[in-house]
């Protein structure tokens, strides 16, 4: 049997959704209720939408593509301007820079050569006898000698020996220094000097010779000119090695059979011997410098 709540709290109760009303219509549902509060007109009679699952999204995994690398606009060709080169030929020259002791070694045997030919012809024969290597200044103040007689060039600046001095002497100081062109040089000059003075004052000691060969004009730059010739002839290409050799080794040879100052011409051949002798030691100069 159906139990019926009666009283006052069973009238205060609100009916039931579903529960017919007196008229015989439904109770609308709270959310249909609140449905129709938007104005919209709803058929009386309408069942309640059914909220739609909504599908939880599954993530998809975007292949991401590697953004190309932005290409560089090309650049404009500007036409460069030429650099300023001087000619090769300036390099068979000495400069401060680059043959510091040829360049300063120049300089100085230009002001003799000026003195040279400037002064009294008296002063000048006075200075070159002061500084000739023959062997009474040898005994008597070697170094001094040495070095004052490398101050002068025989025959002046115009003469065959100055334009080697400038050309040789350049080309290898530029291939092995400064410090190691001027042994090879003073190396020519004092050796060469020795070989060729020592014998003259052997002879005059044992009677083979006067005296006064003992006093003999002896100086220029002649030997450690020779010498560096010798030298250079090793650092050059062979094509250029043995014409180089051939050619001064004519020319010396042919002073030698002339005669003219048999010393100075042995020594001259001496210089350029001991030159050829420094092969090993300045090609080893060179791989280092």
């Amino acid at each position: 049997m159906e139990r019926i709540a009666t009283g006052p709290r069973a009238a205060a109760s609100p009916p039931l959704p579903g529960t017919p009303l007196p008229d015989g219509t439904a109770v609308v549902p709270a959310s249909a209720l609140a449905d129709l509060l938007d104005g919209m007109p709803r058929q009386r009679h309408a069942t309640a939408a059914v909220p739609t699952p909504v599908a939880t999204p599954v993530p998809v995994a975007v292949p991401v593509l590697a953004a190309a690398p932005a290409t560089a606009p090309a650049p404009v060709s500007v036409p460069a301007r030429p650099a300023v080169r001087f000619p090769r030929v300036w390099r068979l020259l000495p400069t401060p820079a680059a043959t510091p002791f040829t360049f300063v070694y120049a300089a100085v045997l230009a002001v003799t050569s000026v003195v040279a030919g400037l002064a009294a012809p008296g002063l000048v024969h006075a200075l070159y006898q002061d500084s000739s290597t023959d062997v009474a200044h040898l005994a008597r103040t070697p170094v001094m000698v040495l070095v004052m007689s490398a101050l002068w060039i025989a025959g002046g600046v115009l003469s065959p020996y100055a334009v080697a001095f400038v050309l040789v002497l350049t080309a290898l100081e530029r291939r092995i220094g400064g410090m190691r062109t001027a042994c090879v040089f003073l190396a020519g000059h004092v050796l060469a000097t020795l070989a060729t003075e020592v014998p003259v004052g052997l002879a005059v000691l044992f009677g083979h010779l006067p005296a006064t060969s003992l006093h003999r004009l002896d100086y220029g730059i002649s030997f450690g000119v020779a010498a560096s010739i010798g030298s250079l002839a090793g650092l050059l290409r062979p094509w250029l090695r043995w014409p180089l050799l051939a050619l001064t080794g004519g020319a010396l040879l042919n002073d030698l059979i002339a005669f003219e100052d048999p010393m100075t011409n042995w020594g001259h051949m001496i210089a350029l011997t001991i030159g050829v002798a420094t092969w090993p030691l300045v090609r080893r100069w060179n791989r280092s410098a």
